[in-house]
């Protein structure tokens, strides 16, 4: 299924030549080899703290509203708030158990495997305890896809394959994927797999354009593996702020009625790699703006010049 639709030549205002525009699908698609369907665009839970279930409930809302179905989380995530380690997961399950029926509109992700202070651990029995306390924490019978969040360098990867083919044969997960893994890492990963892995999760944005340049968009594109791309607005830095590449998302975004964050998000999804970019925020009106993506289009031109304006310098 294609990610983008080419419209008719418009001019650029670079350089006055005339180009294609790409603009970013609203279709769902695969979520690699899974034949799970996704949306172009994921909500994160990495900020959800706190205690206020309604809340968390009108972000849902919202981002389901906007057509976004993948919802990411870990076991991590509330880390450093009062409810600690394994919160986000629970305030989301707690949001689930209101109203049952909105699982079945979702395709749930998580992760596990980092263990502060330690500060990894995949072995096989750590692996098997954490996707047991994902499931019982929201509330879920199966999760959609799990991810290994940060490689291990103590667990070799055939422990990690063995325990993440035990959870899929055990119906607890449905497809599996990896968080911060360089090509190489994946590779030894799939090496001891029979199940594909099926996405990888990398940071990314205009500011962050390393999975470009080291092979992991490239290894995406050839093994037809999902991209989840977090932190797609550079912490925020491409929402607000003064840099370069922001004033140039913000005034290429307002040619389409929408604002430098939607233009980020769209830059993203431009890409051939189909990535899909984790919204991060904990706001149901900006969650339901991420819609305005959809909207933007990029000539190479146009495109090229937010990527030269994000790393700082020119292209040879």
């Amino acid at each position: 299924m294609s990610q983008v639709r080419i419209l008719s030549p418009r001019p650029t205002d670079l350089g006055g030549s005339i180009g294609h525009v790409i603009t970013p699908s609203r279709q769902p698609r695969p979520l690699g080899k899974s034949g799970i369907l996704v949306s172009p665009i994921a909500w994160g839970t990495w900020r959800l703290a706190g205690d206020d279930v309604a809340g968390v409930r009108a972000m849902i809302d919202a981002a389901l509203g906007a057509g976004i179905t993948l919802f990411d989380t870990a076991d991590i995530y509330g880390i450093g708030t009062p409810g600690g380690f394994g919160s986000a997961e629970a305030l989301f399950g707690r949001a689930l158990a209101e109203e049952p029926a909105l699982r079945g509109r979702m395709v749930i992700a998580t992760k596990g495997g980092i263990t502060p202070p330690v500060p990894y651990d995949s072995s096989a029995e750590h692996l098997a305890h954490a996707v047991d306390a994902s499931l019982a924490r929201m509330g879920i019978d199966v999760i959609d896809l799990y991810q290994i969040h940060r490689r291990d360098l103590l667990t070799h990867p055939e422990e990690v394959a063995g325990a993440l083919t035990r959870m899929a044969e055990a119906g607890k997960v449905r497809a599996i994927g990896v968080s911060n893994y360089s090509p190489a890492e994946r590779d030894a990963l799939q090496a001891f797999l029979d199940l594909p892995i099926v996405s990888t999760q990398p940071e990314f944005s205009a500011l962050h354009t390393a999975p470009l340049w080291d092979g992991t968009l490239d290894q995406a594109m050839a093994a037809d593996m999902a991209v989840l791309a977090w932190s797609p607005l550079a912490g925020g830095r491409l929402a607000a702020g003064d840099h370069p590449a922001r004033l140039l998302l913000a005034e290429h975004g307002a040619r389409f009625d929408a604002d430098a964050s939607a233009a980020a998000l769209s830059w993203i999804m431009a890409h051939p790699a189909r990535i899909i970019p984790i919204v991060g925020s904990q706001n149901p009106a900006r969650i339901a703006a991420a819609a305005d993506a959809w909207r933007v289009g990029w000539t190479r031109a146009e495109w090229y010049a937010v990527l030269q304006a994000g790393m700082g310098e020119r292209l040879p």
